[in-house]
């Protein structure tokens, strides 16, 4: 087994700046006097390595803490065991005890996103200056490698830290609780005594989109009915992928007692009363009164276990619900199991989708299968640091099925899979099929069922694939690579990044920052920089990723007993 040590971190930082010697004495040789062109990338390089540094001294605080925790609590044990009378006490009354682990999981998720943003930077800016002097490429890409192994040898440290001293069965034991307590919730809402007495939300699934648009126009309609505790009524007669056997040969009812509803006592959203027993709820596009529980919201019951112990809390509560929508009929869950059966998926193994047809120059541009695959090579690499790795496995999720020769042709070291049929069904001849119903719908399944999923978030597919990816895991926020934008949820409230670390712009193209700063952000450019709109200043532009962190959206849903 491998040992756990806190020694790697300053490997990494010592790697880093050699790195940084590499590239300066390379360009003092190759450039001589005109060098002073490169000073602005690599004085930003050392900032980087600065950063790393800051993140090794808090990591290495964070550990005295633990161990004097520990210390403490073994030598006060006997004593708290005999004057402990806490459990006297009613539990609204009990002061919570309080422990590390909150502190531990976010300076662990801090470390992993912190190395993640470090390597963006650092393989961008190499790579800029490799662009500029053609000649440093192939010295260039020895560097790049020995950066990309310290990053992964920090992450998998990072990982670890959050396996150790019972942090990880804690993490499943909490995160089950509250699926639990959102599962039976769920179950009691859409299944009422009494469907005429029951406060119902009308949805229709008519949306003018495709099968991940339409899926996510049907969770939103899930999210609202569970905020107001409102009974949902689904309709499906309108659903553009209606199948011959309707929404339910292929899903489970959402009510097996309230599944109908009379539109002639319907009032409109933007109209309604809490006391009005049927609601209609209309695309969140249409809707003038927002409530505050819409995407990127999470309950305010649930808030502090998923923002102790899940590194996207939205994620996993959208996830979970897509889950209850989207539960499988035996005949899909047979027709899922023989096509993996079929396909030999096994794992370890990497989801890649490729848009090729209507989206592109559209909705995204076009990405070449050496982008993606560059993303699963780097899983690999690192997966083969503590694990053996006797077949790289990718299922590919595409649209055009040439995709999947050309990635053949190209990579022959890896093992490629994927259903012919789906890609071919996918086409916009067949898109709203039967058959182009169950080519998404394995797709899908296939990629959330995978260890690691390279695609681009600007399509719904992906999206899907990476919510539904979190009900295999206790946290698969961090199992992705989007070769475009950052997650989102359409028609959500404004995501927002708060400043942890101050600013000060270095170019036109960037913008001050203030410790407490809020940010309305627009998308992070995968490069060590984000870029956003400061609140109530009005600056925009670019600013360090790792600088900042995530403003949680906790709402007030309805109170469930």
């Amino acid at each position: 087994m491998r040992l756990f040590t806190y020694r790697r971190f300053p490997v990494a930082f010592l790697f880093i700046w050699l790195v940084i010697i590499f590239v300066a004495v390379t360009y003092f040789m190759s450039k001589g006097p005109q060098c002073d062109g490169y000073a602005n990338e690599l004085e930003a390089v050392k900032l980087q390595v600065k950063r790393l540094a800051e993140m090794n001294d808090r990591l290495q605080v964070m550990v005295r803490k633990n161990n004097a925790a520990k210390a403490d609590t073994k030598d006060q044990a006997v004593s708290n065991q005999n004057n402990d009378h806490s459990q006297d006490k009613p539990l609204k009354d009990r002061k919570p005890h309080v422990t590390s682990s909150v502190e531990k999981e976010k300076v662990r998720r801090r470390i992993a996103d912190g190395a993640k943003e470090i390597w963006y930077f650092i393989s961008a800016q190499l790579r800029k200056l490799v662009a500029e002097n053609n000649e440093l490429r192939y010295r260039m890409d020895d560097v790049l490698s020995y950066v990309i192994n310290q990053t992964h040898a920090l992450q998998i440290d990072a990982q670890m830290l959050g396996d150790i001293d019972g942090l990880k069965e804690e993490r499943h034991q909490k995160l089950s609780q509250i699926k639990q307590l959102l599962i039976q919730r769920l179950d009691n809402l859409q299944n009422p005594g009494d469907c005429s007495k029951a406060r119902r939300l009308l949805c229709k699934l008519n949306k003018g989109c495709g099968y991940g648009c339409q899926m996510h126009h049907a969770v939103y309609c899930l999210i609202v009915s569970y905020a107001t505790k409102r009974t949902l009524i689904l309709d499906t007669s309108g659903w553009r992928y209606m199948p011959r056997n309707g929404w339910n040969g292929y899903f489970k009812p959402l009510s097996s007692s309230c599944t109908m509803s009379s539109e002639s006592h319907t009032t409109q959203w933007d109209s309604h009363q809490d006391s009005d027993p049927i609601v209609y709820l209309p695309i969140s596009d249409s809707i003038t009164r927002r409530p505050p529980y819409l995407p990127l919201a999470i309950p305010k019951d649930m808030s502090e276990t998923l923002l102790t112990y899940h590194g996207h809390p939205f994620v996993w509560f959208v996830g979970h619900l897509m889950r209850y929508l989207l539960r499988w009929q035996p005949t899909t869950t047979d027709f899922l199991n023989k096509k993996k059966q079929t396909l030999k998926f096994d794992h370890p193994i990497v989801g890649i989708h490729v848009r090729r047809t209507d989206k592109i120059n559209s909705e995204a541009a076009l990405h070449t299968i050496d982008e993606y695959m560059l993303h699963v090579k780097e899983y690999y690499q690192k997966l083969k640091r503590t694990t053996k790795v006797p077949v790289k496995r990718v299922f590919v999720a595409t649209d055009e099925p040439g995709v999947v020769d050309e990635a053949r042709q190209k990579y022959k070291d890896f093992v490629f899979i994927s259903d012919a049929q789906a890609s071919k069904s996918a086409g916009l001849s067949s898109r709203y099929s039967d058959e182009s119903l169950r080519g998404v719908i394995l797709d899908i399944e296939l990629l959330a069922q995978t260890d690691y999923l390279v695609c681009t978030f600007s399509s719904q597919v992906c999206r899907l694939a990476y919510e539904i990816m979190q009900t295999y895991h206790d946290d698969a926020s961090q199992y992705f690579h989007s070769l475009d934008d950052i997650y989102y949820f359409g028609g959500q409230n404004m995501h927002r990044h708060r400043v942890i670390y101050p600013h000060a712009a270095r170019g036109s193209s960037e913008i001050n920052l203030a410790v407490g700063d809020i940010i309305a952000v627009a998308g992070n450019h995968w490069d060590g920089y984000s870029k956003g709109r400061v609140q109530g200043k009005g600056f925009e532009g670019l600013y360090p990723s790792y600088k900042t962190e995530d403003v949680p959206d906790v709402a007030d849903f309805a109170a469930y007993d």
